[in-house]
């Protein structure tokens, strides 16, 4: 027996129908359970006379509530309510024992293995319709909160996904894909002030790719800034290191943090970049010094002064850079002396 009450009055239909399902035996209880929610069109009602198919039917129909008979010959109701409670499909569903015992220890055993309810049968309409009601709204708005739940905590994960998105976004050059000057500051002052407790030497590299506007005079802006993300791509190859810290600071000129690095391994890694470059053989008529194009680079290895600020490291390796371009460029100016 499958029967089942639907309002169709338009505004008054119910959103969430309730859907009781009998499991019992013997098929006249069912016959007069279903006389008793006939008015009630906002209840669906399903039969189960196997108690061995009570837990895949649960799974097909999705019951609010379960009407589980006590005594069955094939699997008792305290057996059936144990296996309901032990499924993952179903261990939340209410369960109402329906028993023709009114002994207080038989409903002790029922609540022992995890009934909701307890009624002796047959009740009354009355009573068992705002049973059922009332263990269905229950199971309902649980339903209702565990579903709210968690598309908040989906809707929280895919607001950090964005979060960090955007502070990816927020500290990344565009074109190059490199972090951006801001960031780069960031890492600095952080650095600067671990050396200056943990007197730990650290290194900046800092590089002009030379003559830069010739090129792109010579071969427009969109080659130029395939050149600009070339170098990033080779940059990023050689200063690999996960503490190690490539950005574009501005324009041609990239600059790299390597914490932990004294000045011989920053002076091969400064060299194998320069190499890298002209290692392209792109072509630059307005290059003076090469017929490729080429970077002249800054290395100084700092350990910081107390006295000193983050700042006063950019200044050193700016100054070692220009001394690079004046001594005839492609080539490095190493300064070793502590920031002061």
């Amino acid at each position: 027996m499958n029967t089942t009450h639907r309002d169709t009055g338009g505004a008054d239909e119910i959103a969430h129908p309730l859907m009781v399902m009998l499991v019992d035996d013997q098929p006249f209880v069912a016959e007069l359970l279903q006389r008793q929610l006939t008015s009630e069109k906002d209840i669906n009602f399903h039969y189960c006379q196997e108690a061995s198919q009570a837990i895949s039917t649960a799974e097909k129909i999705s019951p609010t509530v379960v009407l589980l008979d006590f005594t069955m010959p094939q699997i008792d109701g305290l057996t059936l309510c144990r296996l309901f409670r032990a499924h993952p499909a179903t261990r939340d569903i209410p369960v109402i024992m329906l028993s023709s015992n009114d002994d207080p220890a038989t409903k002790a055993q029922a609540f022992g293995a995890g009934a909701n309810d307890y009624l002796v049968k047959l009740p009354d309409s009355i009573e068992l319709i705002a049973r059922l009601r009332y263990h269905s709204a229950a199971y309902t708005a649980r339903l209702q909160r565990d579903d709210a739940y968690r598309a908040l905590r989906a809707s929280q994960i895919r607001l950090e996904e964005l979060n960090m998105q955007l502070l990816k976004l927020a500290n990344m050059d565009g074109l190059t894909g490199l972090v951006n000057r801001r960031h780069f500051d960031e890492r600095l002052a952080e650095e600067w002030l671990r050396a200056l407790r943990t007197r730990h030497p650290f290194t900046l590299i800092m590089s002009d790719i030379d003559y830069f506007k010739r090129y792109n005079d010579a071969f427009g802006h969109l080659e130029g800034d395939e050149c600009l993300k070339r170098i990033a791509r080779v940059a990023q190859e050689i200063f690999c290191r996960p503490a190690d810290t490539v950005a574009r600071y501005d324009g041609e000129v990239f600059v790299v943090l390597l914490p932990d690095t004294d000045s011989d391994g920053a002076i091969k890694v400064a060299e194998k970049f320069r190499a890298a470059v002209e290692s392209f053989h792109l072509p630059n008529p307005g290059n003076t010094h090469s017929p490729y194009l080429t970077i002249s680079l800054g290395v100084t290895t700092i350990i910081p002064a107390a006295n000193s600020v983050p700042d006063d490291c950019i200044q050193v390796v700016d100054d070692a850079l220009s001394r690079a371009k004046n001594a005839g460029r492609n080539q490095l100016c190493v300064v070793t002396t502590p920031a002061s």
